[in-house]
């Protein structure tokens, strides 16, 4: 990744803004839910959860095909457990990631040294992490939980 990236937010109607990450392309939505918003665009938790899904995604895509490996199709699906904290305001207390790979595992080679590290190459995880606790699962096409391992 080079530069540092940037979006642009432009309100469109009370809680719902235009995101623009790339003046080329259409925006994606944010809303809030009502009873602020009318659930028009993503919320900031699910962007949140999504950046995170996606960059892990991507890192274990790029590991896996740095060996000539390819799990396609990836299916990723993330969830957050939203709570109050000590003063009582929300937020979020963990994220959980299933990666679903798309293949089963016994047909990747070199599996148990992309599982060891592809964590460590997201940008985004790793920098969430630090305040919100990520849990990563990765599954095969079998159901099988390759990840962590069991």
């Amino acid at each position: 990744m080079s530069g540092n990236p940037t979006v642009r937010l432009k309100q469109q109607a009370d809680y719902q803004f235009a995101i623009y990450y790339n003046e080329e392309k259409p925006p994606i939505m944010g809303d809030e839910p009502p009873p602020l918003g009318k659930s028009e665009g993503a919320t900031p938790s699910q962007l949140l959860i999504a950046a995170v899904a996606n960059c892990l995604s991507d890192s274990l895509l790029f590991a896996l095909r740095k060996f000539k490996q390819n799990p396609d199709p990836i299916e990723t699906i993330a969830t957050c457990e939203i709570g109050r904290n000590e003063q009582n305001r929300l937020r979020i207390l963990s994220i959980r990631v299933e990666i679903h790979v798309g293949v089963p595992g016994e047909s990747l080679e070199n599996l148990d040294r992309v599982l060891a590290q592809f964590q460590e190459f997201c940008t985004v995880s790793s920098s969430v992490s630090a305040g919100i606790p990520v849990n990563v699962f990765v599954i095969d096409s079998t159901q099988k939980q390759l990840y962590p391992a069991i």
